[in-house]
């Protein structure tokens, strides 16, 4: 059995993927490609361009979100997500709400601009560009951590008292986030930013975090 994990590690839907592989103790390989520019290799396995691709064997499966859920399938221990309807909801929403809202807005308006344009291009970036980026950490990541904050509650985790999707997708966007030198303010959002700090000192965290904060963690800030 192979099992191939297709995209750039610096991406947080790749990591989610990759924390579960580790979580599930599935021996895997990294194939990291980029879905910048032209690129063959990944068209061929990853119609729209998008990473991540997994290969298991001779079957290739795309969005992190299809991958996590067929890796659920195939790899059933540990579960990542609830059996019963309403928690199992409650965990794809709130993946869907990092996947599809956050990572979104926060990708290539942070991220995207203080981190990986500068990186690809070998230049800083321009004075606007970082004056819009902080307009965006101001103005409108503020409600995102508050919605989060207040789901998570008081509870370990996001649903149920184990660690599900939901937890693994909300802690991977953070990684992205600190990379560009931003994280949940303990003062105002005091259990999102101490669940982070419970998911990041995670074995399987660890293993994906250290290796990108060393290779391009120049703006990165810890979880106080």
């Amino acid at each position: 059995m192979s099992v191939v994990l297709i995209g750039n590690p610096i991406s947080p839907y790749v990591r989610k993927v990759n924390v579960l592989l580790l979580e599930k103790r599935v021996e895997f390989e990294i194939d990291p490609q980029n879905p910048f520019g032209d690129n063959p290799t990944l068209r061929a396995v990853s119609p729209l361009g998008k990473i991540p691709a997994l290969r298991h064997d001779d079957r290739i499966v795309n969005d992190s979100s299809v991958i996590a859920r067929y890796l659920d399938r195939v790899f059933p221990a540990p579960s990542f997500y609830p059996s019963d309807a309403w928690p199992a909801a409650r965990a794809e929403w709130i993946e869907e709400y990092v996947d599809g809202g956050l990572i979104p807005l926060t990708g290539p308006n942070v991220f995207g601009v203080r981190v990986l344009r500068p990186l690809l291009s070998g230049k800083p970036a321009e004075a606007s560009a970082l004056e819009a980026a902080q307009k965006v950490v101001d103005e409108k990541l503020p409600a995102y951590f508050d919605y989060l904050d207040d789901q998570l509650g008081d509870a370990e985790y996001f649903v149920g008292d184990v660690i599900s999707i939901a937890d693994v997708t909300v802690a991977s966007a953070s990684v992205n986030l600190q990379l560009a030198g931003v994280r949940p303010d303990r003062a105002r959002w005091p259990r999102l930013n101490a669940f982070l700090r419970r998911m990041h000192a995670r074995d399987s965290f660890r293993r994906v975090i250290d290796p990108v904060v060393q290779s391009i963690g120049k703006s990165w800030v810890d979880l106080d």
